[in-house]
């Protein structure tokens, strides 16, 4: 257990700026939008079949891989604010066409594969430019409890999307969640607008190309022992933590005979989890060592994934004490590796970094996924859980014993 030293002192903490707390808001409202408008886009498209659901799906997902270090790579050139109000500026726009179209004609397919793509490319621009904002909204001392605020923030938008997506699906269509949308994207574009970044980060040299500033991030990251190992506990968590409540849980229950209410209580459990550490996290701070932190967070999923792998005849109780377990453990990884990229992050390369670090998460899930799924068939989903908490708890340990991880510390 890590000592009272290593947790900052203090009750008296200054207050995170407001324009910080202001961008927090626009920012989360409009993800707020993005999670109810992927409702209806998905249920839509279910009505063409499951070759266009999964097409659309595909949209959105393949531009926004393949444009990722790019994205981070504008970003750092032209600033992560100037491209967030064009990324918000063009999904204001896209959503109003959506709303127009949908409101005049059925959503075919086709529109609604385009409107996806315009999804996708955004995202694969604006997701580097926002994780890599706060450093320019608040100082390095607050960074951590800044992060972990946007964390709870995101994880109740990402939480509350799902269930606003259906219920506007049944009162307004695809017309009125896309027009909902659009009004989160014009409440952020009038933010970024308004609020002006307080602390100064140096831009990449307008002379290196776009394609070689995005190799180059990867050359910085590949270099730097820190970024490296938390690079590779980001893979590890991606593949390792993410599927447990995506894939699994819903294999578990099949399984077991439970309800799909059941499953849904584990995964809001896990949420539960995630809330609670970056509630806490906000207004008491991180461990010294945010490294050790990250590490400690993959051992503290662990107990909690082998909970749920093992809960068949204990019962459904243990299997949500087992995702809030789980998700205490993802919170915690969570709350400390996102400070620990951006505080070690040469200021030219944050965005660069922040798409280095979605795309390793992105590559990583696909793998495990597809591995997870493969052994849940050959051996049951409790295995396959099982070497989810093996390999939680592998990743976990080799992260403690990382020296480069160990060094850094919190000021």
């Amino acid at each position: 257990m890590a000592s009272l030293d290593s947790v900052r002192h203090g009750s008296a903490r200054p207050a995170l700026p407001r324009t910080y707390l202001v961008w927090l808001a626009g920012t989360r409202a409009s993800l707020l939008g993005d999670a109810v408008l992927y409702f209806p886009l998905g249920w839509a498209a279910s009505a063409h079949g499951g070759g266009t659901g999964a097409l659309v799906l595909t949209a959105i997902t393949l531009p926004r891989t393949l444009l990722l270090l790019l994205g981070g790579a504008v970003g750092d050139r032209f600033g992560a604010r100037g491209v967030m109000v064009v990324g918000d500026a063009v999904m204001l726009a896209a959503t109003l066409a959506l709303a127009l179209a949908s409101s005049r004609l059925d959503a075919s397919p086709r529109l609604l594969v385009a409107v996806a793509a315009v999804v996708g490319t955004v995202d694969a621009f604006y997701l580097p430019a926002a994780g890599a904002m706060p450093r320019s909204l608040v100082g390095k001392a607050q960074l951590p409890r800044a992060l972990a605020v946007q964390q709870a923030a995101g994880q109740l938008a990402s939480l509350l999307g799902a269930p606003l997506g259906a219920v506007l699906v049944a009162a307004a269509g695809l017309t009125g969640a896309a027009l909902a949308d659009a009004a989160t994207f014009a409440v952020v574009l009038v933010v970024l607008v308004c609020v002006r970044p307080a602390f100064d980060v140096e831009r990449s040299p307008r002379a290196e190309g776009l394609l070689a500033g995005a190799a180059d991030g990867v050359r910085v990251a590949a270099g730097d022992p820190v970024l490296r190992s938390a690079l590779l506990l980001t893979a590890a968590a991606a593949c390792f933590l993410l599927p447990v409540v995506s894939l699994l849980n819903p294999l578990l229950a099949r399984e077991h005979g439970w309800s799909a209410g059941a499953a849904g209580l584990i995964a809001g459990g896990q949420s539960l989890g995630v809330v609670a550490v970056a509630l806490l996290v906000s207004r008491r701070g991180t461990l010294r060592r945010l490294g050790r932190g990250a590490a400690l967070g993959l051992c503290v999923a662990a107990p909690g994934i082998t909970a749920v792998a093992l809960a068949g005849e204990a019962g459904v109780a243990v299997a949500v004490a087992g995702g809030i377990v789980t998700g205490a453990g993802s919170g915690m990884f969570a709350c400390h590796i996102g400070p620990l990229v951006l505080s070690g992050a040469p200021g030219t390369h944050l965005a660069r970094l922040q798409a280095l670090l979605t795309l390793v998460q992105s590559l990583a899930l696909v793998v495990g996924n597809n591995a997870l799924g493969a052994l849940a068939d050959a051996g049951g989903a409790p295995v396959a859980t099982a070497a989810c908490a093996a390999g939680a708890c592998a990743a976990g340990l080799t992260g403690l014993a990382l020296k480069p991880l160990g060094r850094l510390r919190q000021p």
